[in-house]
């Protein structure tokens, strides 16, 4: 469901108790200044209908259930008015482009604390796609070499793979899960000294199946392989650490729990790896140091895959999103929907419906099956009632994804619409 721009842009100036804007920030106009000046006054109360202090920084909360936040997470206030005041600064007196450029080192500092990561590993994508896309390139996969990804994994994996099967006739192998979970033990066979690359979602869009990273990290190291991470549904959603996961490349876009927009994808990539993974393509932006006769020196650090010019607007949003969940707390983030994701569960099986996310999984995303008999009611019922989830697989699942501004009574209402078609 839209929001309405009227309720959305006006709550924003009195909605951003939970972040105190950067004095860069400030200088974007009027209305971040006004967001700044009114964060004490509209700090919202927690309680058993708001346990983390948000719902007022979120009208989506307004226009009717919205339990699809791994499809599109709405934005909280702040970022909406960080993207207002960009384009208004635009409007007016557009922001230099070294400014512009600061303020995207400043939020590489900021991500790179997120993640634990050092602030030159950290490149910013346009994509989540776009940064497994460079690793398999860098890695020159050659005829016999695989890849080893889980049946739980992303569209954008099997596209890649198979054409690079095509092309550079490698192996893709294909790790099936069983009950929705896949683990160490199950990609142990699959693993040997020709698997150039491990590759899986950190968090699986399909099932929200979470996966125990270190473990496959260990597995894939053991015989010389790389561990990437598609990381677009974790980070946000629980804290995330890329030392203690054994992560060796990771990509997120940030449209979904970052409560970021679109268009700007932050990019891990291990130090001692910088060197030998190379970009896929060349511009300006890639200069570090400019010699005579039209030599140039590119930078060495994680900044060396931003050959041209970023969408800053959506940078300066990332920016304030990550503040606001700093201030929050990604940890409480965590204990609160997952919470939430688990009574779901129980609520949901209780019912008798197939359950695709296994019991006491700990992420924010909820799977059912269902019957062609439960297909059409479901929607009805789900539509009638003014819940936004998503049905998936030509309508024969439905992904349930409670976030920070939700509460039991969400997932309660949720549940009682589903007794209807159970």
């Amino acid at each position: 469901m839209d929001i309405d721009r009227r309720q959305f842009l006006g709550a924003a100036s009195g909605a951003a108790a939970l972040v105190p804007l950067q004095a860069a920030d400030a200088r974007l106009g009027p209305s971040v200044l006004a967001l700044r000046a009114s964060s004490d006054k509209s700090r919202s109360v927690e309680s058993d209908e708001d346990p983390l202090g948000v719902r007022r920084d979120f009208p989506v909360v307004q226009e009717g259930l919205y339990l699809n936040s791994a499809y599109i997470a709405p934005v909280p206030a702040p970022v909406a008015a960080a993207g207002r005041a960009f384009a208004e600064r635009k409007m007016t007196k557009p922001i230099p482009l070294d400014e512009m450029l600061r303020k995207t080192d400043d939020v590489r500092r900021q991500f790179a604390a997120l993640v634990n990561a050092a602030p030159d590993e950290i490149g910013f994508l346009y994509a989540t796609s776009e940064g497994e896309n460079i690793l398999a390139t860098a890695l020159d996969l050659k005829a016999g070499d695989n890849v080893v990804v889980d049946e739980l994994h992303y569209n954008t994996s099997f596209v890649l793979y198979r054409e690079l099967e095509k092309s550079r006739h490698i192996e893709l192998r294909i790790v099936k899960h069983r009950g929705g979970r896949v683990t160490r033990d199950d990609f142990e066979p699959h693993v040997n000294d020709r698997t150039r690359l491990v590759s899986v979602a950190w968090i699986s869009h399909q099932n929200g199946f979470r996966h125990e990273m270190r473990p496959l990290a260990d597995l894939a190291h053991a015989h010389g392989a790389h561990f990437y991470t598609d990381a677009v549904q974790a980070l946000g959603m629980f804290p995330t650490d890329v030392k203690a996961a054994g992560v060796d490349c990771l990509t997120s876009g940030t449209y979904k729990w970052l409560l970021g927009g679109f268009g700007v994808a932050p990019f891990f990539l291990r130090r001692d790896l910088l060197e030998r993974v190379r970009p896929d393509r060349y511009g300006a932006l890639h200069v570090e140091t400019e010699l005579d006769d039209h030599r140039y020196e590119i930078f060495k650090t994680a900044k060396k895959f931003e050959y041209a010019t970023l969408p800053f607007g959506e940078v300066y949003q990332l920016g304030t999103a990550l503040e606001y969940l700093n201030k929050v707390g990604v940890d409480r983030i965590e204990q609160h929907s997952v919470g939430m994701a688990l009574d779901l569960w129980n609520g949901l099986n209780g019912l008798g419906f197939a359950m695709l996310t296994p019991q006491g999984n700990r992420s924010s995303i909820v799977s059912i099956q269902l019957t062609a008999s439960q297909q059409a009611r479901a929607r009805a019922a789900i539509d009638k009632a003014g819940i936004q989830v998503s049905f998936r697989e030509h309508g024969t699942q439905i992904r349930i994804s409670p976030a920070l501004f939700n509460n039991r009574d969400d997932t309660r209402r949720f549940v009682e619409v589903a007794k209807g078609f159970a």
